[in-house]
């Protein structure tokens, strides 16, 4: 079946659209306010860099907690819609928080519990149209796959909007922004996307559960995409003050670099999800570790935009199978726990993002951010000993 094919099933049906249209507000929600933190956590907070790294490590030790709650919650009871609908309202209040505190201490704790809550409404999006495809009998792969490009689009976008609107009228009117589009996306939410409450599980739960014999490489998986989602917080750690501060280059620089890479993820996404199915999901995993391997190895000898620029390519099929292909994997080897799985995948971007953290603001301050890339190349040679240690399914 041709993209276009798949596409054209999908658009015609409105809660599908609804779908597509919530999958981009989440996706530019995030992309408005994470290209630009290290930025204006260094400049409107004062912080030093391993102040901001040791940020970025609790809002994701945060986030952790917040979202595998939910996450253990919406599985079991009650509706995902409205979780969404609520995490999109207290996203917003995170954001009017940001626009107007310059607290250190009241941004980390408070601005990052809520922001947490706001963050947790695009993998409970992601599992709702799991358990939306599985309902209606619809292909879930390919249709997992148009949503996530949905966010790369997103990240198309975003980076080089949040950079122009911080950069020319400030960082309150950026975050303010981002609270309107939590707030347009809650309203979405609540008034397109489908209800689906729980039925009560049999008592013989073991469907619920993942097999016994997959458990060594849902653990293994768990590794790898953790360790290649640590070189991804670093180099988004550091990336924005590596080019101002050492390179000497533009500070939009970094917003196009993140928009290139988003625009080329899409079709990397939408071909992995056509090809998934004969290829399967290990070698396309395999293929997206390559890439990072190959992406950090050239950050460590290029430094001119226009190879910056053209490197993106490696950095978009390394992200774009990650992003897309990993998310399914955790739920193959979770059938029955869409939730879960989906949640578990995501916290490996955010127990990535601890490790980042600390690692970053470490490495930049006691040596360079150029320093910063070792690092993310070591983790990313590690990811690829994991993955290739997965048994074929």
């Amino acid at each position: 079946m041709s993209t276009f094919s798949v596409i054209t099933r999908f658009l015609p049906n409105s809660t599908s659209l609804a779908f597509l249209i919530v999958a981009f507000l989440t996706g530019i929600t995030g992309a408005l306010q994470m290209p630009t933190l290290s930025l204006f956590l260094s400049t409107e907070v004062n912080a030093r860099p391993a102040m901001v790294g040791l940020f970025f490590t609790g809002s994701a030790v945060i986030g952790i907690l917040v979202s595998q709650f939910l996450a253990t919650r919406s599985d079991k009871q009650g509706d995902r819609k409205s979780l969404i609908f609520v995490c999109c309202l207290l996203g917003a209040l995170a954001c009017a928080l940001f626009a107007w505190n310059r607290n250190y201490y009241i941004l980390l704790f408070i601005g990052v519990l809520l922001s947490s809550f706001g963050s947790t409404a695009n993998p409970q999006m992601f599992a709702l149209a799991r358990e939306h495809a599985e309902h209606t009998g619809r292909e879930a792969v390919m249709f997992s796959s148009i949503l996530r490009a949905q966010v790369s689009l997103a990240w198309v976008i975003g980076p080089p909007i949040a950079f122009a609107l911080a950069l020319g009228f400030g960082f309150k009117v950026m975050y303010l922004a981002a609270a309107a589009t939590f707030i347009l996306c809650g309203g979405l939410v609540w008034k397109m996307l489908p209800s689906m409450p729980k039925v009560p599980a049999a008592k013989d739960a073991a469907v619920l559960e993942a097999p016994r014999q997959n458990r060594r490489d849902t653990l293994l998986l768990f590794f790898a995409c953790t360790l290649m989602w640590t070189a991804n917080g670093m180099y988004l750690i550091n990336m924005p003050l590596y080019l101002v501060r050492e390179l000497n280059l533009p500070e939009k620089l970094a917003g196009i670099l993140m928009g290139t890479a988003a625009g080329l993820e899409i079709p990397m996404m939408l071909l992995a999800g056509m090809v998934a199915k004969r290829f399967g999901k290990r070698l396309l995993m395999r293929c997206a570790v390559i890439a990072g391997v190959l992406f950090y190895a050239g950050l460590l000898f290029i430094n001119g935009s226009g190879a910056l620029i053209a490197l993106q390519l490696f950095n978009a099929l390394f992200i774009g199978i990650l992003a897309g292909i990993g998310m399914l994997y955790f739920q193959d080897l979770m059938p029955g726990q869409a939730g879960a799985a989906t949640t578990l995948f995501t916290n490996t971007t955010r127990v990535g993002w601890i490790i980042a953290g600390s690692i970053a603001g470490s490495v930049a301050e006691i040596w360079s951010y150029h320093a910063v890339f070792y690092f993310a190349l070591a983790m990313m040679l590690a990811a690829t000993q994991c993955l290739w240690l997965l048994k074929k399914a």
